[in-house]
């Protein structure tokens, strides 16, 4: 049987940096720190990556790829069921690199190319949320005038974008671990969703509540038992 190739270093160095400055802050985080996770010297991973802002500009890379794929998906969006595994789906990934937002402002504040990237960022997930809107409306379970749709896109897309923030804010010590990973994503998905709901045909708008009611009913007695999120649905991918 072939061996499996070993990792690139490359690739090794961008695994650790996201875990590293997932767990503690990218501002916290030193290539030094990075290298020495790695047993690597800092020479081996400057080698690879000459300064911290390219590795943060890699991972950004890495995210945005991720996310442009995600957000075409929103052009599927039929129903509400729809509409909460695409949004649970982009907190998902929101997680994975959630040093992005966990520092947005100081990243913005030193990283040129982000400050602009991440204006993009903002304009292609309204624009997904607006399709995510307009499907809702063709299958007949939406009704909104169309004057106050880029203003509910934009209320949506800013809920998105600062969830995990305010999720911090509420529990500095604990909220960004993955132990609590499940929780967050869910109360994310459950705000930002619940913005449609005054425009939701009426069975619409009860299937959201119950779908709301039932993430959080799980995350409740997860929490109370401490078994994490093994029965979770759907799965969070961990892996960073």
């Amino acid at each position: 049987m072939a061996k499996k190739a070993p990792r690139r270093t490359a690739q090794r160095i961008l695994e650790a940096a996201l875990d590293l400055f997932n767990r503690f802050g990218e501002p916290n985080v030193s290539t030094t720190l990075v290298a020495g996770e790695l047993n690597i010297s800092p020479g081996n991973l400057y080698y690879h990556y000459p300064a911290k802002e390219e590795l943060i500009n890699k991972l950004y890379e890495g995210y945005e790829a991720e996310l442009n794929e995600l957000l075409h998906a929103s052009e599927g969006v039929n129903d509400v069921e729809d509409a909460w595994f695409f949004m649970h789906t982009l907190f998902e990934l929101i997680w994975r690199y959630r040093f992005l937002y966990r520092d947005l402002n100081d990243l913005l504040s030193k990283n040129r190319r982000l400050e602009t990237q991440f204006q993009l960022v903002l304009k292609n997930k309204a624009r997904a949320i607006r399709q995510l809107i307009a499907g809702l409306s063709r299958a007949g379970h939406l009704e909104i005038d169309v004057h106050e749709v880029d203003t509910l896109a934009q209320s949506m897309v800013v809920v998105l974008t600062y969830w995990l923030s305010y999720e911090y804010v509420r529990n500095p010590r604990e909220a960004l671990e993955p132990a609590h990973a499940q929780g967050a994503l869910m109360r994310g998905a459950h705000h930002t969703l619940h913005q449609l709901a005054p425009y939701l045909e009426r069975e619409q708008r009860r299937h959201l509540l119950t779908l709301s009611h039932a993430y959080n009913g799980e995350d409740a007695g997860q929490n109370s038992s401490g078994n994490g999120s093994n029965n979770a649905k759907p799965p969070v991918d961990m892996a960073v």
